[in-house]
């Protein structure tokens, strides 16, 4: 028995399934070589299952596809920009405060706040964080 392979990626492993596949190896045949290979944890029975249905539904592409759903786009530059503006105008601003001026929620204005612009509030005033 060889020794398992320890570090793997996702598309090695989809790679060696889609061989596999195109070798017309069965999904359960393909799902123990791999465990054999790469351990218990490469790659589950029923995600091999799925990957040989893609790839006989013509699937060629190894990757992930694209998420579903809405892009992230309140924390753009230009809000980033807008935001930074602000409390360097006025150090004492409120995150509400600024919520409401530039119509965009609470929560996205805390997050460029503290996240992507890394300020933090001492004395009652924005402040670069150190």
């Amino acid at each position: 028995m060889a020794t398992p392979i320890k570090e793997w990626s996702k598309l090695e492993v989809r790679a060696v399934v889609r061989f596999l596949f195109s070798k017309e190896t069965k999904p359960s045949e393909i799902h123990k070589q791999i465990a054999e290979t790469y351990g218990e944890g490469a790659m589950s029975r029923s995600r091999v299952y799925q990957w040989c249905t893609w790839f006989g539904e013509g699937r060629t592409s190894l990757g992930d596809e694209p998420k579903s759903g809405r892009p992230k786009t309140s924390t753009n530059e230009e809000n980033t920009t807008r935001v930074d503006e602000l409390i360097r105008c006025d150090r004492r601003m409120k995150i509400r405060e600024i919520a409401l001026k530039l119509e965009i929620s609470k929560s996205i204005v805390h997050e460029i706040v503290h996240d992507t612009l890394g300020y933090q509030k001492v004395s009652a005033r924005w402040v670069p964080k150190m």
